[in-house]
């Protein structure tokens, strides 16, 4: 299959997504070898949200830090109509319904190792045999073998349509052998992209270097040091200050203190819900899951928390994901809200991260709404590293998080397969409903993009009917960049931010 005539199971929901990348950038990898004219001497210096948690393992959540400073590649990536083109595969042909060969083109990895079939699919394996799974393998068997020097073979259990979609996702990104020792994964020197990863200080920096041997031409400027601060205020201090170039997740209470041309703004797939613990609590009663739901005023959080700044939440997905995709069918099977009596008292615990800063706020006033009708609500914020671990284990009632909904495989269903089902591997809600697995694997199985397309819906209908979620809002992003710097990638997707061409 030519990369150029992709099927169109690809679009899936998407089609708003076509030119939303901003002018200053693009996630393509157009332009060739000679597309920047010279070399800079100046390091960009970038301060990120979030630190890493799993020392920098490309299979876990640190995957989209490799992705965004330009350390890591897949065989395909997502254009900015949202359709998976070449990366390290220059082109992909389908040799039946669960065969897909994909040919690579000659690059290097930072050790100056080629990159040959062999590589590829080990790394590909390594991939598969993690544990955890990475997302965007959540509900698929795979197997990959070299079929030459430059074709690799992917053979699926199932025919998987958005295979070359899938590949695009960070957590798939292709290392050298080296990187993979002593069950451990090190993508320091070990990557294919413009920058080469070279040090990490704890949980505080990082440092990178050109890699003057890319195989699109080197990047424009000669490195990157990157600052990871968890505070959204600092981060927009930093900027500020001229102590950094680019300030991701600008919180919105910080918009108006940026100079003038410094805030960009872009639309992105990301929703903000209440993932409502349906294994353990009080929320196991569907009534008080309805009661809580009916509790939450959307759009006072939209226009006041986000100033404007977000959409009022409708779903798992947001306008920039489903809007022209066709009427959203309501809820299936939604229980009553509990009356008041049954209400009145009942202690349940909202906790959250201050990584994205909005959060903290947005919970508490989530607490004021709950507090009115009659329940007990205690509050706790952690830093996200800090507070993973107890929120998929179930310690709270209620977890409010901002999630990509197109992070992982780049189709929408996949988030959720990997957060709604019962073997899913970012389950908040520890949600394990027959009707919603059920639902999902339906739409899995369907290749015809408008019947996948109404599947899918099919799907967020069932879980929205099961009010383990309560969506919010549906985000906007801000990113603080200093008027010197150019062509930042403005990215709906959310996993690239300097790309080859960004310099100041």
């Amino acid at each position: 299959m030519s990369p150029n005539r992709r099927p169109a199971a690809a679009l899936l929901l998407i089609p708003l997504l076509a030119g939303c990348f901003s002018e200053n950038g693009s996630a393509g990898t157009d332009g060739g070898p000679d597309a920047v004219e010279g070399s800079g001497d100046a390091r960009l210096r970038v301060a990120l949200a979030f630190p890493p948690t799993e020392n920098l393992s490309p299979h876990g959540a640190d995957a989209t830090l490799l992705s965004r400073l330009g350390v890591t590649e897949g065989l395909t990536v997502l254009d900015d109509q949202g359709l998976a083109a070449p990366a390290l595969a220059e082109s992909w042909t389908a040799e039946d319904e669960l065969t897909t060969v994909f040919t690579l083109r000659e690059a290097l990895f930072h050790t100056g190792e080629p990159v040959t079939a062999e590589a590829v699919a080990d790394a590909i394996e390594q991939a598969v045999t993690a544990e955890p799974a990475p997302a965007a393998l959540s509900g698929v068997e795979l197997t990959a073998e070299a079929a030459g020097d430059r074709e690799v073979r992917i053979t699926t259990a199932e025919p998987d349509p958005i295979l070359p979609l899938r590949l695009a996702a960070p957590h798939l990104a292709i290392l050298a052998p080296d990187a993979y020792e002593d069950d451990t994964v090190d993508p320091a020197g070990h990557g294919t992209g413009p920058y080469v990863l070279t040090s990490v200080t704890g949980a505080e920096r990082a440092s990178l270097d050109r890699f003057e041997e890319h195989w699109n031409g080197p990047a424009a400027a000669s490195g990157i040091e990157a600052s990871f601060i968890a505070d959204g205020l600092a981060r927009g201090n930093a900027l500020r200050s001229g102590e950094v170039d680019i300030a991701e997740a600008i919180p919105v209470s910080a918009a108006a203190t940026l100079d003038e041309g410094a805030l960009r703004e872009t639309r992105t797939t990301r929703t903000t819900g209440l993932l409502l613990n349906t294994a353990s609590g009080a929320l196991t009663d569907p009534e008080l899951r309805a009661a809580v739901r009916e509790a939450v005023d959307t759009a006072a959080l939209a226009e006041g928390v986000y100033e404007g700044y977000a959409d009022p939440g409708e779903g798992v997905f947001g306008p920039a994901v489903i809007e022209g995709a066709g009427e959203r069918p309501e809820p299936v099977n939604r229980a009553e809200p509990a009356d008041a009596d049954a209400i009145e008292g009942t202690a349940i615990t909202i906790a959250t991260y201050d990584n994205r800063p909005e959060l903290p706020e947005v919970a508490q006033v989530v607490q004021q709404q709950l507090e009115a009708v009659g329940f007990t609500v205690a509050l706790e914020v952690r830093e996200y590293s800090r507070i993973e671990s107890d929120a998929l284990a179930g310690e709270f009632d209620i977890f409010v998080a901002a999630r990509n909904t197109l992070l992982d495989t780049g189709d929408p269903l996949g988030v959720l397969a990997g957060d709604y089902t019962c073997d899913g591997g970012y389950n908040l809600a520890l949600l394990c409903d027959p009707g919603v697995d059920r639902a999902v694997a339906d739409a899995a199985a369907i290749a015809d993009p408008e019947e996948r397309r109404e599947a899918i819906l099919a799907a967020e209908a069932a879980i929205l009917g099961t009010d383990a979620l309560v969506p919010l809002v549906h985000q906007r992003t801000l990113h603080g960049v200093d008027p010197a710097v150019e062509d930042v990638i403005l990215d709906p997707y959310e996993r690239t931010l300097i790309g080859r061409d960004t310099r100041r």
